[in-house]
C-alpha cells in the first residue's frame, strides 16, 4: 500500500483530456504542475490524461502531439526531482502503458510515472483512502459499462495495439464521435456517479474517503455510512475556454481545492 506520510503533500488530479486541438488547456496544466506539484512528495493522475492514448508507439511517431511530449517530459522531471507519480487508467486512456514499439522505452519508461489498479486503496495521512477514475460507479450507463469490459479484455486490446497507428487514430476519433452523440440521448443522471456502488466501495475497503475524477461535476459529497462521516471527491475536468480546472491538495492532514473548481460550501476540510 502506498503511504503518504503526514509531513508530505500529495495532489490529485484528472481529466486533463490533453490534446493538440486545446493548447490552451494543456498550457494551463503545464503551468499547474509547475506551480504546485513541484514540491509534492506524490502526484495521484487519476485517469484521462489524454482525450485519447491509442498505445504507446505513439510517442515514437514523428507527428506525436509537441503538447503531448511537454507533459511526459514534466512528469519525467518531476518524478527525477524525487516526486512519486502515479496514474489511472481512464475511459480515455485505458491503452496508457501499452503498445510500446520493441526494444523501445513506453509511457513509464520515458515519463517515470507508475501504474495503479483501479480502485486503489492508500493511506493518506493516517487515513484509508480509496482512489478510482469513476467510471465504474456510473452504474446506471449500461450500454458503457458493456464496451468497457470488451476494450479492457486482453483479446480486444492485442488486436487492436495490431492494427496500424493511422488506423488506431481514426478509431479512437470515431469512437469520440460515437460516444459524444451517445450522450446526447441519455439522461444526465445516468452518467453520474452511483451513490450507492460510492458507499459500497467505500464500505468494501473500510475507508471514509474516496477520490475520484470521470464525471465532470466537480464537488465534495457527504455522507454517513454505519455511523461515520464519509467524504466524496469529484475532481474536475480541465477546459481553459471554460475556463475550469482544478487539482486537490493533501497536507497536514487537511484537503485543499487548487485551482479553478465551481463554488463550493467546503473548500478546505480534513481528510476525514
Amino acid at each position: 500500500m502506498i503511504r503518504v506520510r503526514a509531513d508530505e503533500a500529495a495532489i490529485f488530479v484528472s481529466d486533463m483530456h490533453l490534446s493538440e486541438a486545446h493548447p490552451e488547456t494543456g498550457a494551463a496544466l503545464l503551468a499547474a504542475l509547475d506551480r504546485h506539484a513541484r514540491d509534492a512528495a506524490h502526484l495521484f493522475i487519476l485517469g484521462d490524461a489524454f482525450d485519447a492514448w491509442v498505445g504507446d508507439d505513439l510517442l515514437d511517431d514523428a507527428g506525436c502531439d509537441p503538447l503531448v511530449l511537454a507533459f511526459v517530459a514534466r512528469l519525467a522531471a518531476l518524478s527525477a526531482a524525487g516526486t512519486a507519480v502515479h496514474y489511472l487508467h481512464g475511459n480515455r486512456d485505458f491503452l496508457l502503458g501499452e503498445g510500446a514499439r520493441s526494444g523501445r522505452p513506453g509511457f513509464e519508461a520515458q515519463s517515470g510515472a507508475r501504474r495503479l489498479p483501479d480502485p486503489c486503496v492508500i493511506d493518506l495521512q493516517g487515513r484509508v483512502a480509496v482512489l478510482t477514475h469513476g467510471d465504474t460507479l456510473c452504474t446506471d450507463d449500461v450500454d458503457y459499462l458493456a464496451f468497457r469490459q470488451q476494450a479492457r479484455s486482453p483479446a480486444w486490446q492485442t488486436a487492436f495495439l495490431a492494427r496500424p497507428l493511422g488506423d488506431r487514430l481514426a478509431a479512437a476519433r470515431a469512437m469520440r464521435e460515437e460516444s459524444e452523440r451517445s450522450k446526447g440521448g441519455k439522461a444526465m443522471a445516468i452518467m453520474d456517479a452511483s451513490p450507492q456502488a460510492a458507499q459500497a466501495l467505500l464500505r468494501e475497503h473500510g475507508a471514509r474517503l474516496l477520490i475520484h475524477g470521470h464525471t465532470h461535476r466537480p464537488a465534495c459529497h457527504r455522507s454517513v455510512i454505519d455511523g461515520e462521516t464519509t467524504l466524496r471527491w469529484v475532481l474536475p475536468d480541465w477546459d481553459a475556454q471554460q475556463p475550469r480546472g482544478g487539482m486537490l491538495l493533501a497536507r497536514d492532514g487537511v484537503l485543499e481545492r487548487l485551482g479553478r473548481w465551481p463554488e463550493a460550501s467546503d473548500p478546505t476540510g480534513p481528510l476525514a
